[in-house]
């Protein structure tokens, strides 16, 4: 009998991680998400057999010749993992982001050289780096100083990313690569990368190959980086399949800091949401009732399965719309919702 291993999944809101089921139908896209079905075998309780678990897309599963069900559900019956309570994980979301703010503070004062951080957009992970940033720069604006630290967002090239680095090589200057993902994908960007976020004592960063736009900039072909890189990615780098970049990966995570913000699911990301909406930061820069912000968090929570995204970006969006009309549900169903027919 045929195999699913899912590997990051939920059903009615519980966790499925890195267990195998005996598969009953393939994967699917429904009106209400991607899922594929199992023989669930007591995972879930003894009430349930059959079950369709949630996926976010076709690369949390992956599909193998299975063998007899009764081994499957023996596997299965051990692997069956705590589910969390909702405060439980606000509490581990909480946690995390407490690390993020310490290990940025700790790569201001160069205690941390490099520090990569892993999580879903939206979720509010650039904001708290570069609010961290700002606090210990505001002394510089305020004498007009040279500002000690950079974001860069977007697309990169590799003599790119090597002037970049050139320009912030001093100690206790700060470099920031937000959503910069297309280094991944150029294998020179990725050494110069490495390099940079090296733990050794001394990193030392070449360019060998004649340039004219180094020779015009007056950047030199090789120089020792001394300053803290903080690199910021949606990519979720256990659901990497290819092995060159696999390898790449590895090798960046065994040279500096790597802090997973564990965001995995659909529920993780609303229950990150309701945390900001609880300190009073969601909604801060709105004029709304107590009653509409709630009524946002409410529409969110039904809805989490046909949203286009759940993000921080996603409450912002609806809170326009019901500043906009008091038509506001009509109106996000047909803006910020999936259109599945």
């Amino acid at each position: 009998m045929a195999t699913v291993l899912i590997k990051n999944g939920e059903y009615r809101n519980k966790p499925v991680r890195n267990a195998t089921f005996a598969l009953m139908k393939g994967y699917q896209v429904g009106a209400k998400g991607n899922y594929v079905t199992v023989d669930s075998a007591g995972y879930f309780g003894s009430e349930y057999t059959t079950v369709r678990v949630k996926v976010d897309s076709i690369h949390d599963i992956e599909f193998t010749d299975g063998e007899p069900v009764q081994t499957v559900k023996a596997a299965v019956t051990k692997a069956i993992v705590p589910v969390e309570t909702d405060e439980e994980v606000m509490a581990r979301i909480a946690t995390r982001f407490d690390i993020l703010d310490e290990m940025t503070k700790a790569t201001i004062t160069g205690d941390v050289r490099a520090m990569i951080v892993v999580g879903p957009p939206g979720v509010g992970k650039s904001y708290g780096v570069e609010y961290q940033l700002e606090k210990a720069g505001i002394f510089e604006k305020i004498s007009g100083k040279k500002i000690k630290y950079e974001v860069i967002k977007g697309a990169m090239t590799p003599i790119g990313l090597y002037c970049a680095l050139y320009k912030h090589c001093d100690a206790k200057n700060v470099i920031v690569f937000d959503d910069c993902d297309s280094i991944f994908m150029d294998d020179l960007a990725l050494n110069i990368l490495k390099a940079a976020l090296d733990s050794g004592k001394r990193r030392r960063i070449c360019w060998n190959s004649d340039s004219h736009m180094l020779s015009r900039e007056g950047v030199p072909d090789q120089f020792e980086f001394k300053g803290s890189a903080i690199f910021i990615t949606n990519i979720n780098f256990d659901n990497i399949k290819s092995k060159r970049l696999q390898d790449h990966l590895g090798a960046l995570q065994s040279r500096c800091h790597f802090l997973d913000l564990t965001l995995n699911t659909m529920r993780d990301k609303f229950l990150r949401i309701k945390q900001i909406f609880l300190k009073g930061d969601l909604f801060q820069d709105y004029d709304l009732t107590q009653e509409q912000s709630e009524e946002i968090l409410e529409f969110m929570d039904q809805k989490k399965d046909q949203l286009r995204e759940m993000s921080l970006r996603m409450a912002l969006k609806i809170a326009d719309l019901i500043k906009i009309s008091p038509n506001w549900r009509a109106m996000a169903e047909n803006t910020v919702m999936k259109n599945d027919r």
